[in-house]
């Protein structure tokens, strides 16, 4: 509110009173002081919303970051046939993976050299010979009868 407004108006045919006029400047004053006040607490309020919007987002980022190198870590020892992900991956210096400009190449060399180290992590291409205990059912030879009954029969027929 402007004082020339105040100084304007008439109340029947005279103008307010310089005391009148003071007064309602003072309170229109102190109105406005006290919304000022209200709004810089509310932009220390915004300031320290946003600041945890980006924290928030910072974190939502290196977290998202952490779960797709994950991915690829566990992608890239399925593809080098890797027998258990969880050995493999304690093996693996994943700090300085995640650190690396190209991930996957270092990924794979990384994967590479601990193949040649640690064979015993990864599946070979042949599988191994058949043991004996196993509980595998060992290749059958069609060598003679298949029940006591035919190799009785066999034995005392052919005399």
């Amino acid at each position: 509110m402007k004082r020339e407004f105040l100084q304007g108006l008439q109340v029947e045919g005279s103008p307010l009173p310089k005391e009148v006029i003071d007064a309602i400047m003072a309170e229109n004053g102190r109105d406005i002081e006290a919304v000022k006040a209200r709004f810089a607490e509310l932009d220390g309020a915004a300031g320290a919303w946003e600041e945890k919007y980006n924290q928030a987002l910072t974190a939502h980022r290196e977290e998202l970051q952490s779960v797709v190198f994950g991915h690829n870590l566990e992608k890239a020892i399925l593809a080098a046939k890797g027998r258990n992900a969880k050995a493999i991956t304690a093996l693996l210096d994943v700090d300085a993976l995640k650190a690396s400009e190209n991930q996957q190449t270092a990924l794979e060399e990384t994967l590479q050299t601990l193949k040649q180290e640690c064979s015993y992590l990864f599946q070979t291409e042949t599988p191994p010979p058949y043991a004996r205990g196993t509980g595998a059912a060992a290749p059958q030879e069609n060598k003679g009868p298949a029940t006591l009954a035919g190799a009785l029969l066999e034995k005392f027929e052919r005399k």
